[in-house]
């Protein structure tokens, strides 16, 4: 099983909330998978995305604010020129990128229905992936939250960890968790994964959940590998629009109806309560409002 995980909201682009996504695909689903969304990529806009836009493909360049008001303009178009309208844009942004504009000549018509293919396309990606029974797990972080101290692992990590871990224990025993991250620069690839030794190596916990997760990760280029788009589109969507009754975040109320069909996709499982009898209920999407661990806040208090 792969676990493909990305973040949004931690580079400081104002988002409400920081969040830390991942969509577990089983590997015989995975090839499959991505041909369906390339599929959906021709189908929405003429060509592979990767070949039209001059930008890495990332939720917050895909559902930024300006295109959801785009797409909502009082302007009639055809479904069946909606396609090759998308692609007019797209090319005419590729040709304005190469010769180092600013603008492109797009017109209104082209935007706007690049703009609708866009918002179209990202509710039948997540259908696709749903499809593919892909399962959701994410950490959603209040952006004012206290940090741990330097070296120990972020508690949204350990929390998706944790629920990774507990779908693991529903598959068949020889089953294996993988982890696949987007590429970070060296200096925060070399700290996260002291951080993760330091958790499945060093803690009872992280070494019993070592059974079913392998600690060391892969990185990958997130613009080459459609489950770290995933994972990216997720968690850019719930950290905007995701809300549990007591959360005070804004909220982008056009992306809801994505983060309704996201929040369909979570995990949701048991784990066995310790010295007692029973069983948690746990959900694959969790809200945290202080990444320090019981250790951080023992210190404080001292």
């Amino acid at each position: 099983m792969l676990l493909f995980i990305d973040e949004s909201g931690h580079d400081g682009h104002n988002m409400p909330c920081e969040t830390l996504a991942g969509v577990a695909i089983a590997e015989d689903c995975l090839w499959n998978l991505v041909r369906a969304i390339r599929s959906a990529e021709r189908e929405f806009f003429g060509d592979y995305l990767r070949n039209l836009h001059p930008d890495e493909i990332k939720g917050r360049t895909l559902l930024k604010r300006k295109r959801t008001q785009s797409a909502a303009r009082t302007l009639q178009i055809e479904r069946m020129e909606l396609a090759g309208l998308a692609h007019a844009c797209l090319r005419k942004g590729m040709e304005a990128s190469r010769q180092g504009l600013t603008r492109s000549t797009a017109t209104e018509r082209e935007i706007v229905a690049y703009s609708r293919q866009i918002m179209n396309f990202a509710h039948h990606v997540i259908d696709l992936a749903a499809s593919f029974n892909v399962q959701l797990f994410a950490s959603v972080v209040d952006v004012t939250a206290p940090r741990p101290e330097p070296g120990r692992l972020r508690k949204d990590y350990v929390y998706l960890f944790e629920r990774y871990f507990y779908f693991l224990e529903t598959l068949p025993v020889r089953e294996r968790g993988l982890i696949v991250f987007d590429e970070l620069d060296k200096a925060r690839s070399h700290v996260l994964l002291q951080q993760m030794a330091a958790y499945f190596l060093g803690t009872e916990t992280g070494r019993y959940r070592s059974s079913r997760i392998v600690p060391e990760p892969f990185f990958v280029h997130s613009d080459l590998t459609t489950g770290v788009f995933l994972a990216d589109l997720a968690a850019y969507i719930l950290g905007w629009a995701w809300r549990l009754r007591d959360m005070r975040q804004p909220i982008r109320p056009e992306l809801s109806p994505y983060a309704d069909k996201l929040h369909g996709m979570q995990f949701v499982g048991e784990k066995p309560r310790r010295n007692e009898e029973g069983v948690w209920r746990l959900f694959g999407i969790r809200y945290i409002d202080d990444l320090r661990g019981q250790f951080d806040r023992e210190e404080e208090e001292e």
